[in-house]
C-alpha cells in the first residue's frame, strides 16, 4: 500500500478524504450496533461524510496532543477522556523534557480538552460505546499518539470491536495500531510522510463553529429518523 508523492493521490480536502473511506467501511452501514467517533477537530469533517453515508450515529472521543516545548507538532504524547495519558518514549528521549515542563503541557492541554468538551457536547449525554462497532476517525495520522489515546479511552468502555479508520498515514504507524485494533483502514499509505497536511490541497484549519455545525446536523438528522440511526442518540 506504500505510495510516492503524485497528484493522484492528493486528497482534496477532508470531505473528500471521508467520501474516499466510505467504501471501504461500507460493510458498517445501517447497523444500529455501529457508532462512528471523531478526533476534533480536523476528524470531524472525515467521519460527518462517513457516518452520513452509512447512516450510522456520529459522536466524539475527546483528545489532545501533548507536543513537546520546543516543537509542538511533535508529539511526546497525548491525553484523552477519561483520565488517559499515553507517553511517545522516543520523542522523549530525543527531546529530555523536565517534569515541570511536562506537566505545565499536560495541565494545558487538559483545559483545551474539557473547554471542547463543554462546547462541542454542551449538556449532551457522552455516546454509550458497550458492546458497540466503534469507528474512530482523524484526518490523518503522523506517530499515532493521539489515536493511541483514543484507543485506550475507548477500550475501557468494552466494545465489541474498535474500526481506526484515516485518510493518510505512514506505515510504521499503521503497522503499531494493528497491534492494537481489530481493523485499519488507511487507503493512503505514502512512503515518506513529511506531515499530514502536505497530502490534502486544502489543510485549513477545522473551527469550533464548524465541529459544532456537523454535529448538531448528525444529530439532528438522527432526531429526524427517530433516534434509532446507530442505536446511541442519547440527549
Amino acid at each position: 500500500m506504500t505510495q510516492s508523492p503524485s497528484l493522484q493521490t492528493t486528497l482534496q480536502d477532508r470531505a473528500a478524504a471521508g467520501r474516499g473511506l466510505v467504501e471501504p467501511l461500507f460493510k458498517y452501514a445501517d447497523r444500529p450496533d455501529v457508532i462512528v467517533l471523531a478526533l476534533p477537530r480536523g476528524g470531524v469533517p472525515v467521519a460527518y461524510e462517513v457516518a452520513t453515508a452509512l447512516n450510522v450515529h456520529l459522536d466524539l472521543i475527546l483528545v489532545r496532543k501533548l507536543g513537546v516545548p520546543s516543537h509542538e507538532e511533535y508529539a511526546m504524547g497525548a491525553i484523552a477522556s477519561g483520565g488517559i495519558q499515553i507517553l511517545n518514549n522516543d520523542a522523549l528521549r530525543a527531546h529530555p523534557i523536565d517534569r515541570a515542563s511536562f506537566d505545565a503541557v499536560v495541565a494545558r492541554e487538559t483545559r483545551e480538552l474539557l473547554r471542547r468538551e463543554q462546547v462541542y457536547r454542551g449538556n449532551r449525554q457522552p455516546p454509550k460505546i458497550k458492546d458497540q462497532v466503534v469507528i474512530l476517525i482523524d484526518d490523518g495520522l503522523a506517530t499515532g499518539a493521539s489515536m493511541m489515546a483514543a484507543i485506550h479511552a475507548v477500550r475501557k468502555q468494552a466494545p465489541a470491536r474498535i474500526v481506526v479508520a484515516v485518510p493518510v498515514a505512514p506505515l510504521e504507524t499503521v503497522e503499531a495500531l494493528l497491534i492494537e485494533v481489530d481493523e485499519v483502514i488507511c487507503p493512503l499509505v505514502p512512503e515518506w510522510m513529511v506531515s499530514i497536511g502536505y497530502w490534502y490541497l486544502n489543510f485549513s484549519q477545522t473551527s469550533d463553529e464548524e465541529v459544532i455545525e456537523l454535529l448538531q446536523r448528525a444529530w439532528q438528522r438522527e432526531a429526524a429518523a427517530g433516534g434509532a440511526t446507530g442505536g446511541n442518540a442519547d440527549v
